[in-house]
């Protein structure tokens, strides 16, 4: 039986949001008095979920309606037939979910979870929250009044819960709470035994792997070594000088081993960060950059030479550690920053504004200064100069540095031991006309291949499983959204020049012919007599240029221009891909298909509805898309 006097709190987080989430609601608790525990979900045995009394649940919703992976296990044993409908009988829960509702599935695996755990017999709290990326204050603009009416609803069950009652005071925002994060620092004569003197690959994939591992925001307890070092061999701009868009198209050798991935999957890439910004937060926090720490979360152990402890637990030098897991120069900090960095302020102003920043009161002015203008946490600290944060609770606070995922537009058959890119490289003027670049895609658009630099890359399996040859396929991808289907077409061209291969219906999407029709002569050499897109092969390439004319013209326009080629494919058994922009491109795309099938069947607008449901419960229906 599970302690009844603390709160359990479960989250699943892919990329720290959810982690930061559940923090926070673990933080409020405990200052209402209330003890909680904080948990990952695979930290939790899903079997003792029947012995407590009180869960929240926090929980992100990734790609395309995905759960994250800490939560893939817990969902499955939730899903076993054997367990009744109250196997849950006595349990009150709570759900918060994360997500975007640019995507078709928002906050899919909290919606899912909150009605599991109800027909488990478990009892709602209150009725779930759902976060939205797309919210002002982003979900935090939903967090804060799902959180009080959390509060609230608990208090009325039982009083003793919270026995400060269930409002936070000011005189509760006046207690700083112990950093959960400890920094030990090692004698550099000592640890010098320690210290890698292997070839440099082996030397900075241990670097990364000690860093990343130590990171209190850690997600995944096996992606902190990378799966080996890409090398690029080619930056090329597909869009025209000077058009207002950056298009790149990369290419990329291995260096340390042979790489293995299929059409449809994703590179993931940890970024560079900017040597001056880095130096410039050391600087600005008093850090010395050479000396060795380990770093430790709550619970774990402290370093030990003599014991068996593995590589990614040695000393790692502290300005590696910030390069390689701290965004210091490219995400905001969140609020709990602001309410931390006010304790450490010895100028009365810098305090009073910090104090304000985190109150309730002070989050639209919050906003506007800090996730508005995108606020970094090196220029957060320079307009605060009087804070002096010690670097256990920057280490905890400093967002991670994200690693980013890009489809991969290559062909591993057409191009062995090399992967491609198809990358946009991001920038925006915020309303005070500072202009933001996207970190990642905008280092590697600053690389240069004669210099040879090393980049660290995971392979991933994405939202568009490999097809079969012989499957015919409709895809649609506008934009960058072409990049996965770049390595489709390869792979088809290879596979058709030893066997029969199924048709190919490719729909692309771009402003202007002149400006952004990305891999033009490509397309045209395969739509070409005999090739993969070619009409005589039962396929067909077709572009919507949406600036060109008066009227806008995207890729359903076009789609429905050629409904009977589209209805036909369908007809054949083709599976459906669609690959770009999460804003509104997917649901454009599919209320397009559903016309076309509702016309071209003469099936009422229910049944094309139900017709395209099914192809994609049978696997045949595709979406990968990004905000």
């Amino acid at each position: 039986m599970e302690d009844k006097s603390r709160l359990l709190i479960l989250y699943a987080s892919q990329t720290g949001n959810a982690l930061d989430a559940a923090e926070r609601v673990g933080r409020e608790a405990e200052r209402l008095g209330c003890p909680a525990l904080v948990l990952s979900m695979d930290e939790f045995d899903a079997n003792c979920l029947p012995d407590e009394d009180i869960v929240i649940f926090i929980v992100s919703t990734t790609g395309q309606g995905d759960n994250p992976d800490s939560m893939k296990v817990f969902w499955r044993y939730l899903l076993q037939r054997n367990l009744s409908q109250h196997w849950l009988e006595g349990v009150h829960y709570a759900v918060f979910g994360l997500g975007d509702s640019g995507y078709q599935k928002y906050n899919f695996s909290a919606k899912k979870l909150d009605k599991r755990l109800s027909d488990l017999g478990a009892e709602a709290i209150v009725e779930r929250g759902l976060g939205d990326d797309q919210h002002p204050s982003g979900y935090e603009g939903s967090l804060d009044p799902w959180l009080s009416s959390l509060w609230h609803k608990l208090y009325q069950m039982d009083p003793t819960i919270f026995p400060r009652g269930p409002v936070l005071t000011d005189s509760d925002m006046k207690v700083l709470d112990c950093p959960k994060v400890q920094i030990i620092y090692h004698d550099v004569d000592e640890m010098q035994f320690l210290l890698s003197t292997t070839a440099d690959l082996d030397c900075i994939e241990m670097q990364i792997e000690r860093a990343r591992s130590m990171s209190p925001a850690r997600l995944c307890h096996d992606t902190s070594r990378p799966h080996c070092f890409l090398q690029m061999i080619k930056n090329q701009q597909l869009t025209r000088e000077g058009c207002g868009k950056d298009v790149r198209h990369f290419e990329f050798e291995a260096l340390s081993s042979s790489i293995e991935y299929q059409v449809g999957d994703a590179l993931v890439v940890l970024p560079g960060q900017n040597p001056a910004a880095i130096d410039a937060f050391i600087k600005r926090c008093n850090l010395n950059p050479g000396s060795l720490i380990t770093v430790h979360t709550g619970g774990t152990e402290s370093f030990s030479p003599d014991s068996s402890t593995n590589a990614s637990r040695a000393p790692i030098k502290l300005r590696s550690f910030v390069e390689l897991a701290m965004d210091i120069a490219s995400a905001s900090p969140r609020r709990y920053f602001f309410e931390v960095m006010s304790f450490f302020a010895t100028a009365q102003h810098e305090k009073e504004r910090l104090q304000y920043f985190a109150s309730p009161e002070g989050r639209d002015d919050l906003y506007q200064y800090n996730l508005k203008e995108r606020r970094t946490v090196l220029e957060v600290l320079e307009d605060f100069p009087s804070v002096q944060m010690p670097f256990e609770w920057l280490v905890q606070l400093v967002p991670p540095l994200k690693t980013r995922a890009f489809s991969i537009s290559s062909s591993p058959s057409a191009h062995p031991n090399r992967v491609h890119l198809t990358v946009n490289v991001v920038s925006w003027k915020t309303p005070f006309k500072r202009k933001r670049t996207g970190l990642c895609s905008t280092w590697l658009a600053g690389l240069n291949p004669q210099e040879r630099v090393h980049i660290p890359v995971w392979f991933h399996k994405g939202s568009l499983p490999p097809p079969l040859p012989s499957l015919p396929l409709l895809l649609i991808g506008p934009g960058t959204g072409c990049a996965p289907f770049r390595a489709f077409v390869e792979e088809r061209a290879i596979q058709s020049s030893s066997g029969s291969t199924g048709p190919v219906l490719f729909f692309f999407g771009c402003r202007n012919e002149e400006n952004d029709f990305l891999y033009k002569d490509f397309w045209l050499s395969h739509a070409r007599s005999g090739g993969v897109l070619s009409v005589d092969r039962g396929g067909g390439f077709f572009v919507a240029f949406s600036r060109d004319q008066m009227q806008k013209f995207y890729v359903q326009h076009k789609m429905q221009e050629e409904r009977q080629k589209v209805w036909s494919l369908l007809s054949a058994g083709a599976s459906i891909y669609v690959a770009g922009s999460s804003t509104k491109m997917p649901a454009d795309v599919q209320s397009c298909l559903e016309d076309i099938v509702m016309k071209e069947s003469g099936v009422p607008k229910e049944s094309a509805v139900r017709w395209l449901r099914a192809l994609e419960k049978a696997g045949k229906y595709h979406v990968e898309a990004w905000s």
